[in-house]
């Protein structure tokens, strides 16, 4: 255990030292006046003469969340995020809501209007300070975030910032919130001292009991038709290992629905799809795995006989308010750690595992069979079909590579990718994710390219002006794809899906759903430097990927290629009905 002291100018300066000794290596900030400190006592850090993280200008707060939540993906360490008091939270509060379903940790902070009105540094000297000011400022975010505070006084700085990093990395791992009045940011510290490195650190998930364990173990071993379903498995890459070799040697099929990661790579002997109606009605032992909505009920049925087992970090999904998905036993704990303790367990059953593996692999070729005969139809002509784009994205894509999809892009046809290289959106939904966690990714890790696949209306929900100018000003050559639909698609889906026969299916674009005319997205990019190309037809896209990646590998500049895509309803509607 050391100590070391420093002479501070402002709380702000204790602060983000203290943030850049406890790892934080950048702070996305979209500024206001309560930022005055913070500004004086970062260009104090870029001048040498204080530490600080990083910081990174973003114009929209919305980029600045995504960008920690990408940040975190690809290094496993939580960063800052500052916004502008109430105003700016209430921006941020869509990203706030996608990292705390998700479980990404960040410290999501902002500044707080002046409490005083006269006499002290940081008092109330602008005509919006009144009308900014909240009476409860956290409210908008408290039921998302795993704590919440107001920084009152200095002598809690250090207990305060290592309070919010350990609740935000201790399991199930989240966004927190902490605000910064101006005047304690202003104060004046003289010698603050502090604990390096802390000697506060975060809880680790474990493993439930043995005897759970070996429950489980027996229920999966004497099933005759067991099936793994998982969705947000794969967060830590190197989890993935403990499920391939579970499911390699007991046979156990694994349907990936609606998958934020690469739960199993497609090229494993087990990976048996992303929808589970078809192996979910045989299935008479299921094993969920860090799947929040492992089926829709409405849609898929399973037997009553069927035995369910819940696994995860926090398996009932706790701040869910309704979630009644059955679990005849739940096993909260480190999802690998949880996987090699059923591993050990279990007993195999030579007949059923020789079965489940021709069965499978049968299953898997016919499949194989079957997209290579639809991609051959979808080469030629446009609007192009989201299969075909995926196929191409694929064929581009080095091994290490990475892949951020806010859109309808079915990732089975990119070819079998390595754990830790694809990610989805949250299942909040929060729209505007992808442009931001791109780049956050890519900040993360520059030594691999990114690609960032967005829906027409998700690109603009993401603030592409602020995205590209951030990916300008950090030097990030973002690839990105539009899937450009020209209409909400997903909004369609839900239209058709309860009403079939209704008016909506008699109109081609119905109401606030469509989206034309559709702007000229590739331009958007232009204005900042970048590469665009708009793409009509199918046979086009391979020479329109090869031009957007020599933007971007040669000329290390960023590229959006506008995609014509198709719609069709009767796609649609079996979507919906899945």
């Amino acid at each position: 255990m050391g100590k070391q002291t420093i002479k501070a100018d402002t709380t702000a300066e204790a602060y983000l030292t203290l943030l850049a000794d406890r790892g934080v290596d950048y702070l996305f900030g979209n500024a206001g006046t309560d930022f005055a400190s913070v500004i004086e006592a970062l260009s104090k850090a870029q001048l040498g003469e204080s530490k600080a993280p990083t910081p990174v200008t973003v114009p929209h707060e919305n980029v600045a969340v995504a960008m920690a939540h990408g940040f975190y993906l690809a290094t496993g360490r939580p960063q800052a995020v500052m916004l502008h008091v109430t105003v700016g939270t209430a921006n941020g509060v869509c990203g706030i809501m996608n990292a705390a379903r998700e479980r990404i940790p960040m410290l999501f902070s902002a500044g707080r209007t002046p409490i005083t009105e006269d006499g002290s540094p940081g008092a109330r000297s602008i005509y919006i300070h009144w009308a900014q000011e909240m009476f409860d400022q956290a409210g908008m975010v408290r039921e998302l975030v795993k704590w919440d505070y107001e920084l009152r006084n200095l002598e809690q700085l250090e207990t305060v910032v290592d309070r919010a990093l350990t609740v935000a990395m201790s399991e199930p791992r989240g966004p927190v919130y902490l605000t910064l009045p101006r005047e304690m940011l202003a104060e004046k510290p003289g010698d603050f001292t502090f604990d390096s490195p802390t000697v506060r650190n975060a809880s680790r998930a474990g493993v439930p009991h043995p005897d759970a364990i070996d429950q489980a173990a027996d229920m999966l071993s004497k099933a005759k038709n067991p099936l793994i379903i998982s969705s947000s498995f794969g967060q830590h890459p190197e989890d993935v290992a403990s499920l391939e070799a579970l499911a390699e040697r007991f046979a156990i099929p694994v349907v990936c629905y609606r998958p934020r990661y690469v739960n199993l790579p497609t090229d494993h002997p087990m990976h048996a799809g992303f929808e589970p109606a078809e192996r979910l009605a045989a299935a008479d032992v299921v094993l969920t795995l860090e799947s929040d909505v492992p089926w829709i009920p409405s849609l898929h049925k399973i037997s009553p006989d069927t035995q369910v087992i819940q696994a995860g970090v926090d398996p009932i999904f706790a701040n869910y308010p309704i979630r009644g998905f059955r679990s005849d036993l739940t096993l909260a704990g480190d999802p690998a750690s949880i996987l090699r303790a059923l591993s050990a367990a279990m007993t195999e059953n030579a007949d059923r595992i020789g079965a489940t593996r021709k069965e499978v692999a049968a299953q898997k070729a016919e499949l194989a069979d079957a997209h290579k005969a639809l991609l051959e139809r979808q080469s030629v002509g446009g609007p192009m079909e989201y299969p075909w784009v995926a196929h191409c994205i694929g064929q581009v894509m080095n091994e290490n590579d990475a892949l951020v999809s806010e859109s309808q892009l079915p990732v089975g046809f990119l070819g079998s990718r390595k754990p830790g290289t694809v990610f989805g959106s949250s299942p909040a939904g929060g729209l505007g994710w992808g442009n931001g966690a791109a780049l956050g990714l890519l900040l993360g890790d520059r030594s691999r390219r990114v690609f960032n696949v967005a829906g027409d209306g998700s690109y603009m929900f993401g603030n592409p002006t602020p995205a590209h100018f951030v990916g300008a000003s950090m030097e990030l050559p973002v690839c990105t794809i539009i899937l450009n639909n020209r209409m909400w698609g997903s909004v369609r889906k839900s239209t058709l899906g309860m009403h079939p026969d209704g008016a909506a299916s008699r109109l081609n674009r119905s109401p606030l759903t469509a989206l034309e005319p559709n702007p000229d997205f590739e331009k958007v990019v232009e204005a900042n430097g970048g590469y665009g190309e708009r793409v009509d037809n199918a046979e086009d896209l391979p020479g329109a990927l090869e031009r957007a990646l020599k933007a971007v590998d040669v000329e290390k500049r960023q590229a959006v290629l506008n995609v014509q895509t198709s719609y069709d309803d009767a796609q649609a509607l079996a979507d919906a009905r899945r």
